[in-house]
């Protein structure tokens, strides 16, 4: 069902993939609710990945961009301003960790690859930010997201470097987010998902059992992407208007929960 929440409204989405991306879900239900935007990722994702597919879907245009790249990030905002004008929305979905990948140990990093990934996943949404900004690119009241984890106020051994790197990302929405208000009233915000199972996610060492673990401890369960998909159309809305600089936890409860019933009777013996 739609409500037309993003009608008129034109965005950029960054990194959608395949269908198990909740950047992709975001997308289709963008497109649903009315709005218009263009979709970017990475080249060698864009190459690896099916986001022609969604492109057509959704009436969209593909435009490639290395996130880290400031003179990507131009080419790119400057498309968008001669496709619409200014724009209304923002989605980073960007996340990387080359130590996760590799299966380097959290106390043994290699700090090559922890600064690749903290480029990547956390330094890369206040470039998106600083370019928009510099380019007067938003409208007023508009709304950037960035996707987090709770893993940046809580310890998960097997979420290693990414801990830290969502913790930097949410610093900078707080930060940036300021500014962005002063400027011209764009709130900016980021979301803390449950563990949902996309390409990134899985590649989580033990991703399965904490899924599980996730869904049990949460009272609602956890979170789908399509869920998420829909918080992102609600903080796209206007119906959000003074919501910024915040974290916002979307997993169903499990923030706020120490331990279920359900975990419970697993220890009862």
């Amino acid at each position: 069902m739609s409500y037309g929440l993003l009608k008129g409204k034109k965005g950029i989405i960054f990194g959608a993939l395949n269908e198990q991306s909740i950047a992709w879900k975001v997308a289709e239900k963008c497109h649903q609710e009315g709005a218009e935007f263009i979709l970017s990722n990475a080249p060698i994702a864009i190459r690896m990945g099916e986001l022609n597919g969604l492109a057509e879907k959704c009436n969209a245009e593909v435009i490639g961009a290395d996130a880290t790249s400031i003179e990507d990030l131009e080419k790119l905002f400057d498309a968008a301003i001669a496709k619409f004008g200014k724009i209304d929305f923002i989605l980073h979905s960007i996340g990387m960790s080359v130590n996760v990948r590799k299966g380097k140990h959290y106390t043994a990093l290699n700090y090559d690859w922890l600064e690749k990934g903290w480029d990547v996943s956390a330094v890369s949404f206040h470039k998106v930010m600083r370019v928009a900004y510099e380019k007067d690119v938003m409208n007023d009241w508009g709304s950037i997201l960035g996707l987090s984890y709770i893993a940046a106020q809580r310890t998960f051994p097997d979420y290693n470097d990414m801990a830290d790197n969502k913790a930097y990302l949410e610093s900078i929405a707080r930060t940036f987010g300021y500014f962005f208000a002063e400027k011209n009233k764009v709130r900016v915000n980021t979301i803390s998902q449950s563990p949902t199972m996309t390409t990134a996610g899985s590649g989580v060492k033990g991703f399965d059992a904490f899924f599980n673990y996730a869904d049990d401890i949460s009272p609602l369960g956890n979170a789908t992407a399509e869920e998420c998909a829909d918080y992102c159309v609600m903080m796209f809305s206007d119906l959000t208007k003074k919501v910024t600089m915040q974290n916002l936890y979307h997993d169903g409860g499990f923030s706020n929960t120490g331990v279920s019933q359900k975990v419970m009777e697993k220890y009862q013996k």
